[in-house]
């Protein structure tokens, strides 16, 4: 059995995770968590609603205070306290002390680590200017919401059309503000094919957001008080008194890499399905780590927090002295653009086209309830499947109220192997309040027969 005491690197999602579950089944074990911010267990994910003033309080966001695993797990959670150097040969950490910039060596019999991932910024002139945010900590959160209370800004610009970007173009309209939003593709979201995609975009704009397609980011410009004033494309200048950067994260594998720790896929730190890295007692999950792909077949970074949670209780398992795989992704996501619902999972037509999987996608427009239901709305699916053997690969999904957690079926359909024509025959329930006779995912899986 695995035991000794266990140190942990980040104390968000899947680091405290994995050290609940060890303490769970440890009860006496020595566990120490370090972590660079003031705050753990909360939800990034909520931050844009906290930001549009739809959650009452950040606190609202923080599932779990340091002083709670303190006193009620004894987990020693140590906030503000920054992992410099992991030594491999010694078993130990360098840790700088924030408050009061002391640095220490803690030793360890099993390290974790879960350090996450950050922003993407780019190396751009007055790119440091008041004003401009990425969004990933909480306290990135608070300090844009901060801004929007005290500043007043009225002219937005959003960088990056992905999920960050779609939820902050929301939440700064709900807060009256003029939004732009930029990005270098044909469609926001790049994750969905462009037909499925564009939908999202002429909802945007019906809402009043200016959309700039296939236009670059080149700098910023700011006043004599080097105040921001304007973000400045290959096409136009954007007046803002206001930037979001939603271009993207990087896994933080940087402690690893300098440790000797192999890195794989996209620089996520290579784990395997234990979540062990290439250094025995030394484990890595959450945004840091890599992940097996179901339908690709090979090792992906994706950053979400439902996988960061499942990879910190494997971890978390398998460090109290368990045997458990953790089994793998598809890359399942949802969002909202107002009531334009939004979700995804398995492959899309590029990614299908880019790993050489023969397949045959067709995209259906329905109705999320029977047409003569008050409250029906328009829902449009499109399903990917396996030429010769009818595999499901791939669903998006894009419609109004009740549309977009359909893709739960098709993520099950997917993980258990299913082909198009097992999902049209699936059981799947009925009511006039909740769907039509024939469900949308069912309705286009039958045109891929």
């Amino acid at each position: 059995m695995n035991t000794g005491k266990l140190v942990v690197i980040g104390g968000d999602a899947a680091g405290m995770s994995a050290a609940s579950k060890v303490r769970r089944e440890h009860p006496d074990r020595e566990i120490v968590v370090f972590e660079r911010g003031r705050h753990t267990s909360y939800a990034a994910c909520g931050m844009p609603y906290f930001i549009a003033g739809q959650v009452e309080s950040s606190d609202r966001l923080i599932a779990r205070r340091p002083e709670v695993f303190r006193e009620k797990q004894n987990i020693d959670v140590r906030t503000l306290h920054e992992v410099l150097q992991i030594d491999t040969e010694q078993r130990r950490v360098q840790v700088r002390e924030l408050e009061q910039d002391a640095t220490f060596w803690e030793d360890w019999d099993h390290l974790l680590i879960a350090t996450g991932a950050s922003p993407i910024v780019p190396d751009l002139p007055n790119i440091d200017a008041d004003g401009i945010f990425s969004l990933s900590t909480l306290q990135s959160g608070i300090e844009v919401f901060e801004y929007v209370e005290n500043r007043s800004p009225k002219k937005a610009v959003i960088v990056g059309g992905g999920y960050i970007g779609i939820e902050m173009a929301e939440a700064l309209l709900e807060r009256g503000l003029e939004v732009a939003l930029i990005d270098m593709a044909p469609e926001v979201m790049v994750s969905m094919d462009a037909d499925v995609a564009e939908s999202i975009s002429q909802a945007m704009r019906d809402a009043g957001v200016r959309v700039f397609l296939r236009e670059k980011l080149e700098r910023f410009e700011t006043d004599a008080n080097g105040t921001l004033r304007a973000v400045v494309t290959d096409r136009q200048t954007l007046e803002a008194d206001l930037v979001i950067l939603g271009i993207g994260v990087r896994p933080n594998a940087e402690l690893a890499e300098a440790a000797g720790i192999d890195l794989g896929a996209n620089g996520a730190i290579k784990v395997n399905k234990r979540l062990e890295t290439s250094v025995p007692r030394i484990w890595a999950a959450g945004d840091c780590a890599e992940s097996f792909h179901l339908v690709k077949e090979r090792q992906v970074f994706i950053a979400l927090g439902t996988v960061a949670n499942k990879h910190g209780l494997v971890a978390g398992i398998n460090i109290s002295g368990g045997t458990m795989e953790f089994p793998g992704v598809l890359g399942t996501a949802i969002t909202r653009f107002q009531d334009l619902e939004i979700s995804r999972t398995g492959l899309s037509a590029s990614e299908a086209e880019e790993i050489g999987i023969p397949f045959r996608a067709r995209t259906v427009d329905a109705l999320t309830r029977s047409h003569y239901f008050p409250g029906t709305a328009k829902v449009k699916v499109k399903l990917l499947a396996e030429e010769a053997t009818g595999r499901l690969l791939g669903g998006q999904i894009v419609g109004g109220t009740g549309a977009a957690k359909r893709i739960d079926t098709i993520a099950a359909a997917i993980t258990a192997g299913l082909t198009a024509e097992q999902l049209v025959y699936m059981d799947l329930s009925y009511a006039p309040p909740f769907s039509p006779v024939w469900d949308p995912v069912q309705t286009a899986a039958r045109t891929l027969l």
